[in-house]
């Protein structure tokens, strides 16, 4: 199996570099072949602009996933972008590695996103998007420390229940591009966690690694699943946190 690890941490010593550390190895040791992005040590440039395509379909006004599209077509991306895009679409499983930033990536990686989930590639035109997307038959999964405490990410926690949190990032950028979603590794409370702790963590992830072909995928819904209003047909039972409705029951 090959394995893209993109990583954004900016902080060489941190545990996040201890995660990816332990997992490069774990996951080599079990055979599989692993390409890491480390992106601030490749100072990769989050910032979307027309700068990224060395021709374009628009000059005089950017319209950047049109001119994504294109780019596609005629593989005119730069090289950094291109680099990133091949590495994405020779993985089986693609991992985002990261600490958890106001609910969601650092901006470092939520541009290499931006940048490199084209249109054109891994969701555009005839329908590519969810199990129809560019990059459906891979797998991908979420990866993060965070300083807050499990119990805090509870449905009837002060942050809200864990799936609803990374839903943008488990459906709304992996689910959309066709990727299937195994459930995320979560470093709670690192801050506050003592060595032994944190070594548990380290143990802990890379059994979660040393069977990850085997791990069954979260649930999600198929685009047969919806009617031609973009609603869940009637008799499709939601299967997914974005999809639930919260009871009014009192």
């Amino acid at each position: 199996m090959n394995v893209l690890i993109v990583y954004a941490h900016p902080e060489p010593r941190s545990f996040g570099k201890a995660l990816l550390d332990r997992s490069v190895q774990t996951l080599q040791a079990c055979g599989h072949q692993v390409v890491v992005s480390d992106l601030y040590a490749m100072g990769f440039n989050p910032v979307a602009t027309g700068d990224d395509f060395t021709e374009r379909r628009f000059p005089d006004a950017l319209q950047y996933d049109r001119e994504q599209k294109q780019s596609s077509q005629r593989q005119t991306f730069t090289p950094d972008i291109q680099a990133e895009l091949d590495k994405l679409l020779a993985c089986d499983l693609l991992i985002l590695q990261f600490p958890l930033w106001w609910f969601s990536v650092p901006a470092i990686l939520k541009g290499w996103i931006d940048r490199v989930f084209v249109n054109g590639t891994v969701y555009g035109a005839g329908g590519k998007r969810f199990d129809n997307g560019g990059l459906k038959g891979r797998k991908a999964m979420l990866a993060f420390t965070t300083g807050c405490f499990p119990d805090m990410m509870e449905a009837d926690g002060l942050l809200g229940q864990r799936d609803v949190i990374l839903w943008h990032l488990q459906h709304g950028t992996f689910g959309y591009g066709g990727l299937q979603v195994l459930p995320p590794f979560v470093g709670f409370s690192i801050q506050y966690t003592d060595e032994a702790q944190r070594h548990a963590y380290l143990d802990a992830y890379e059994a979660r690694l040393r069977g990850i072909e085997h791990e069954e995928v979260m649930p999600s819904h198929p685009l047969a699943d919806f009617g031609p209003d973009w609603r869940l047909k009637p008799g499709i039972a939601p299967r997914t946190a974005g999809h639930r409705r919260l009871s009014t029951e009192a």
